[in-house]
């Protein structure tokens, strides 16, 4: 995703809209199709993940281990000024499953991208947040 127009640190870039499940990871990894829908999978918050086989435009976010965007309990904020033109990015490892990695690296640093603990993912995004908005 690209962004249009300029914007401010801690805007939000996008928000969630029309959820409707939430499945914990044991759930999903029992569906007979669980390998179709690991990369439609994303965490919210604590073990609860949303499966979207649809791809919303929130789908074409980049990973990046600098991001443009801060992922924040499903929303996106902007992590500083960012120009019109600028690719929006966040970090996976909020994503993912505690551990989980994923099917490629980082393009940039050739690093895995494996999911944080949810504690460690909901400390490191509100301590960024606060700093955003204080």
């Amino acid at each position: 995703m690209i962004l249009d127009e300029a914007v401010d640190p801690g805007d939000i870039l996008v928000a969630p809209d029309a959820i409707p499940r939430t499945w914990t990871f044991e759930e999903i990894l029992a569906q007979p199709n669980a390998g179709q829908l690991l990369p439609a999978t994303v965490r919210w918050f604590e073990d609860r993940y949303t499966v979207t086989l649809d791809w919303p435009d929130e789908c074409y976010v980049n990973h990046s281990f600098a991001p443009t965007g801060l992922w924040h309990l499903g929303f996106i904020f902007a992590a500083t000024r960012l120009a019109a033109g600028t690719e929006i990015t966040v970090d996976y490892r909020h994503l993912l499953a505690p551990g989980q990695a994923e099917d490629f690296h980082d393009a940039e640093s050739g690093r895995p991208i494996v999911g944080f603990t949810w504690k460690e993912s909901l400390r490191a995004s509100s301590q960024a947040l606060l700093g955003l908005l204080g």
